[in-house]
């Protein structure tokens, strides 16, 4: 997940300002006489027939009748009269194809028609627009390879193709383009490697290229582009691995390697190499090695993702002094496995940490009794997981503080005691994940109080005692499974209801008795039930037909006394 903060804000007011600057270059004259043979007249007009759609009739004033430099989203110079410099159509849903006529907009400085359904290629003759500065494209539905002659719009700024249809490889040409501030290529299919002719943009503030198919290493050169504050490559086919001269851009904020196929060890210093970083993501890659230290020095880090790769070792004992961080995740790595058993020690610095909202170490190989201390995190925190370790211990009482607590998910530990019902204080929970311990007891009927909760995963563990009926009240609860427990009783009526919103209810491998109650035909919605080995017995209710979107069903290992495929034979 990517945290927006001060700092990339501050890039994008950078962004803002381009534009504006541009526009304010070239706008408010406007002429009142008419030339019907002006060029960027016609121009105008051949890029309104390419429209086939106009949703909100934005060019409903591009008409003979109005002077074209007072049309929507035109504006011309206040030096050459009746010269279009821009063309700013933004989010207006128009329908159809760009004009090769815009060509002949040659004192066009900005052109911004960002998020419509433009289709087909973008024109060759944008590159006679030698004037242009920023163009927006981003967001539509171009086809075709990169216009190689934009390479010739020498005084280009910003250049923004995102989000859209365009393949081929990225031209070693756009190196060319000296004084670009901002390069984003991304969402599109582009093939190949990276050009090294990349290196060459030494004004470059951001380079963005992710949702591509690039492939081969990352450019050695790339670590030329010393004002770089933002690269992002995730979501490619990169391989190798990380450059060491990359960590010569100590201006960067957003480190974004996401989702490649790149590998190596990860610099040990990268936190003083980049002292400003706010973004760090390289999850799901096959990096290895330990965890830098180091990361506790770039202390304006919000986001750090290093989940999905083959991390080995503690965890940096000192993450707290990460004053900002909102988002931690080191998830389905091989942290932790120590002889101690105390590699949960880093989360007694993470008190510190006061805006984390996130903090996910599933799946790893964590060792030690699960500290009372994380009941003390930031109470803005959102989500904890660290299921799938090799945590004991008891679920803290005190874990109510965390009053603002969404996701909890301590699965397949082994963990110990009982549920404290106090977690029924927890009114914003969502999800609560306990399966695959050793917990005891009964299941709180506090947790009937948890409205919004939505998903409750309490399978295999040691709990005893009934079901509460309660439970069924929650009208957002959609997975409920408590099975390979050791329940009795008979199941409450009230998961019956009218309004059930359940999807799937596993109640299997216990001890539960009585009658399948007549009501279970009203859960209309249910796609999975498994009441498997229990002691179930009666006529099974023909009212379970009308489950007609079940497409899981167990019923074995009971004591129904009537033929099962009779009473389901509509299904």
């Amino acid at each position: 997940m990517e945290v927006v903060c001060s700092n990339i804000n501050g890039v994008r007011s950078i962004i803002l300002m381009i534009m504006l600057c541009v526009i304010f270059w070239t706008t408010f004259s406007r002429s009142t006489g008419i030339n019907s043979t002006s060029t960027d007249r016609l121009a105008s007009m051949a890029f309104k027939h390419g429209i086939n759609r106009d949703p909100l009739g934005v060019l409903s004033s591009w008409k003979d009748s109005i002077h074209y430099c007072r049309w929507t989203g035109v504006n011309c110079s206040h030096k050459h009269i009746d010269r279009v410099t821009s063309l700013l159509l933004r989010s207006y849903g128009l329908v159809g194809s760009l004009s090769p006529h815009i060509g002949n907009l040659t004192f066009l400085r900005l052109m911004d028609l960002e998020n419509h359904s433009f289709h087909g290629e973008i024109p060759l003759e944008l590159g006679g627009l030698f004037r242009l500065r920023v163009l927006e494209l981003s967001n539509n539905s171009f086809e075709g390879t990169f216009p190689i002659n934009l390479t010739k719009c020498s005084d280009l700024l910003y250049l923004h193709l995102i989000n859209n249809k365009l393949q081929g490889k990225i031209p070693a040409e756009v190196g060319f383009l000296s004084k670009l501030l901002i390069l984003g290529l991304s969402k599109n299919y582009f093939t190949g490697s990276i050009p090294a002719s990349l290196g060459n943009l030494s004004s470059l503030l951001q380079l963005n290229l992710l949702k591509n198919n690039l492939e081969g290493r990352i450019p050695e050169e790339l670590g030329r582009i010393t004002n770089l504050t933002r690269l992002d490559l995730k979501y490619n086919k990169l391989t190798g691995t990380i450059p060491y001269s990359l960590y010569n851009l100590s201006a960067l904020l957003a480190f974004d390697f996401m989702s490649n196929q790149l590998s190596g060890t990860v610099y040990p210093d990268i936190g003083l190499a980049f002292p400003r970083l706010i973004v760090l993501t390289i999850a799901h890659n096959r990096f290895t090695g330990p965890i830098p230290v180091s990361l506790s020095n770039a202390c304006n880090l919000v986001t750090i993702q290093f989940q999905g790769n083959h991390f080995i070792g503690k965890v940096p004992w000192d993450l707290g002094m990460l004053d900002n961080a909102q988002f931690i995740s080191m998830a389905g790595n091989q942290l932790g496995g120590s002889t101690t058993g105390d590699d949960l020690s880093f989360i007694l610095s993470l008190v510190n940490c006061t805006q984390l909202q996130y903090l996910i170490f599933e799946d790893n190989s964590l060792r030690g009794s699960l500290p009372s201390i994380i009941a003390n995190l930031s109470t803005q925190i959102l989500f904890i997981d660290f299921g799938k370790n090799q945590i004991h211990g008891t679920v803290p009482s005190a874990i109510a503080n965390l009053s603002n607590l969404q996701i909890f998910v301590m699965a397949d530990n082994r963990l110990t005691g009982n549920i404290p019902p106090i977690i029924g204080k927890l009114h914003k929970l969502r999800a609560l994940e306990l399966f695959g311990n050793e917990l005891s007891g009964r299941i709180p009927y506090s947790l009937g109080n948890l409205t919004l909760l939505s998903s409750l995963y309490l399978h295999e563990n040691n709990l005893f005692s009934e079901i509460p009926p309660n439970l069924a009240t929650s009208q957002n609860l959609l997975y409920l499974t408590v099975s390979n427990n050791n329940l009795n009783g008979s199941i409450p009526k009230e998961f019956f209801g009218l309004s059930s919103s359940l999807l799937f209810l596993y109640f299997s491998d216990n001890a539960l008795t009585g009658l399948l109650p007549l009501d279970v035909g009203n859960m209309m919605n249910l796609v999975a039930l498994n009441l498997s080995n229990n002691r179930l017995s009666g006529a099974l209710p023909d009212t379970l037909a009308k489950c007609l979107m079940i497409e899981y069903l167990r019923l074995d290992r009971n004591f129904f006394h009537e033929e099962i495929l009779t009473a389901l034979q509509t299904l």
